[in-house]
């Protein structure tokens, strides 16, 4: 009975992450294409994977950095900025009242000012090179291949356990007739 339980509730979370990546997925795609946004921040938090070299050695390509909305930010604070289509993540070097003067730990010069409103939040925290997977789930192939994974990782289990069953059940028919029979 308990294995039972265990694997429904097993089978309840894997459609739960899976639905919840694939919503994700859809949620991010309409910000970005439409809206312009590309690091949109449901409940104050958002997540982005480091594409260049820039910020090492405190972060490196395929890291996926947490991004918080309300953490005020500083000098030394690694912040994540859009400027244009594109998303920055570099270290806080300077702030005024209306910008703030960013660089990459790896980099010999400054960026340009930025406009506050411009940052998008304070990185929280760091997990290294799960971004390389993040971004693969965010390709269409790699969509597609999640979903299949899901599938199979729900709907094959449950038919073996629904093909044990029937041959339960037939052999108590079985049996019956037999019985019956005598």
């Amino acid at each position: 009975m308990k294995k039972i339980k265990f694997k429904g509730i097993l089978r309840l979370v894997v459609l739960a992450v899976c639905g919840g990546v694939l919503g994700l997925n859809i949620y991010t795609a309409n910000a970005s294409k439409l809206v312009g946004d590309h690091m949109p921040m449901p409940f104050g938090f958002g997540g982005a994977v480091v594409l260049s070299g820039s910020m090492e050695p405190a972060l490196s390509v395929g890291d996926l950095i947490i991004v918080s909305k309300d953490k005020p930010y500083s000098v030394q604070d690694i912040v994540v900025y859009q400027q244009n289509n594109t998303l920055v993540v570099h270290r806080v070097v300077s702030i005024d009242e209306e910008t703030i003067v960013t660089q990459g730990d790896a980099n010999n010069v400054a960026d340009s000012a930025v406009e506050k409103s411009a940052v998008k939040g304070t990185v929280i925290a760091v997990v290294p090179m799960v971004g390389n997977a993040v971004n693969f789930i965010k390709t269409p192939i790699g969509t597609i291949l999640l979903v299949v994974a899901a599938i199979a990782l729900v709907e094959l289990p449950h038919r073996r356990e629904k093909q044990k069953d029937d041959e339960e059940r037939q052999k108590i028919i079985d049996e019956i007739n037999r019985l019956k029979n005598m």
